[in-house]
């Protein structure tokens, strides 16, 4: 579960670390009085808010009113702002990350930091991030906090600041039962203190019964996703135009990776897990049809999932559908043979591989 930011920041205040002070508000109306300059910020669980207008600075409670009249209810890349953050605003120095999260390949907890605060962490080059794993055993250790003030470059009375910040993120994160918790930008302000500008938390689902408070919080999620968890698919929104259904996490990641790898954007991908009911994987099809992509990837592997059910099922959509989007469909399993003859005389783009397929995808959309 990602909690906004607000609520967020409100976990960092709990265990220790410094962050602005501010209030949530759905009404530009409930904004009586503000002191000093602050920031309107859009509560919405996805990036690039900035760029998209969703972060305004005010300097007077008349311009924060405005501020929020101009958020309230816009739409940052599918999800609506219902609320805004008010905060005051820092005087900026220097800005870094800082973020401890799963490193999955190691099995343990990861402190990352960076010098180069604001950017995603994902485009910022390998030499400029100090990764240290954490060990499940010993847990966090102090040396570690000093290491990553080194790294970025704080002189003492920061660096202590900083270091105490990375020994409270690690509780949190342990206490929380936290998949990541990220602070971007970590700020230094120019009277010299250290402050979170910006936090992420993710929490475990899986944990949510030892932390009955999240259960209460309401999901952002967009009109599409909402149908998928009502229908129990699995449904992300990414930023291109391949619509990707898949069955199992790990199938529907490597599709992602080949789709990639052949120059194409997934827009889009539904995991439809194990079933092989022609009623989900129809639904499936017609929650992506709402989606609208440019391409769809059908991506099936059967092992306990039969072929020719699930074939069953996308034809049927499509016969509501009537789509003209291409489709490429691979399909591998029990009665493969017979579901591959399906979709094939229905018009899809047949591919006896993932790498023939993503390519042939990628192709499409790129047309």
């Amino acid at each position: 579960m990602k909690l906004f930011e607000h609520k967020a920041k409100e976990v960092l205040k709990k265990y220790g670390i410094p962050v602005p002070e501010g209030f949530v508000i759905s009404s530009p109306d409930q904004i009586k009085s503000i002191s000093g300059p602050v920031m309107v910020k859009a509560q919405v669980l996805i990036g690039g808010r900035g760029k998209a207008g969703g972060i305004i600075p005010a300097e007077t409670a008349e311009e924060a009113r405005k501020a929020a009249k101009a958020i309230i209810g816009m739409n940052i890349k599918g999800y609506i702002s219902k609320e805004v953050l008010v905060e005051g605003r820092l005087d900026v120095a220097k800005e870094f990350y800082l973020g401890i999260t799963i490193d999955r390949s190691r099995s343990c907890l990861l402190l990352i930091a960076s010098p180069d605060g604001g950017m995603d962490i994902e485009s910022v080059p390998e030499n400029r991030i100090l990764m240290h794993p954490i060990d499940p055993l010993i847990g966090y250790q102090p040396f570690m906090g000093r290491k990553a003030a080194g790294f970025v470059g704080l002189p003492n009375d920061q660096a202590s600041q900083m270091s105490a910040i990375c020994g409270r993120l690690y509780e949190l994160v342990t206490k929380e039962d936290a998949e990541l918790a990220e602070i971007n930008p970590l700020v230094v302000t120019k009277d010299g203190k250290v402050i979170a500008g910006d936090a992420k938390v993710t929490i475990d689902s899986d944990a949510l019964f030892r932390h009955q408070e999240y259960n209460k919080l309401v999901e952002d999620l967009t009109p599409l996703e909402q149908k998928a968890k009502d229908l129990d698919i699995a449904f992300v929104q990414l930023e291109g135009n391949i619509g990707v259904i898949a069955n199992g996490a790990g199938l529907t990641m490597a599709t992602l990776d080949s789709i990639n790898m052949y120059g194409g954007k997934a827009g889009i991908f539904l995991d439809l897990g194990g079933t092989d009911d022609p009623e989900k994987v129809k639904s499936a099809m017609l929650l992506m049809r709402e989606a609208n992509p440019k391409v769809i990837l059908l991506n099936i592997f059967g092992g306990i999932t039969k072929c020719d059910t699930v074939a069953k099922g996308v034809l049927e959509a499509i016969e509501d559908w009537k789509t003209t989007v291409p489709i490429v469909a691979r399909i591998k399993g029990v009665n493969e043979e017979q579901a591959r003859e399906m979709l094939k005389s229905a018009g899809m783009i047949p591919a006896s591989g993932l790498n023939e397929a993503a390519e042939k995808a990628s192709k499409e959309s790129l047309r």
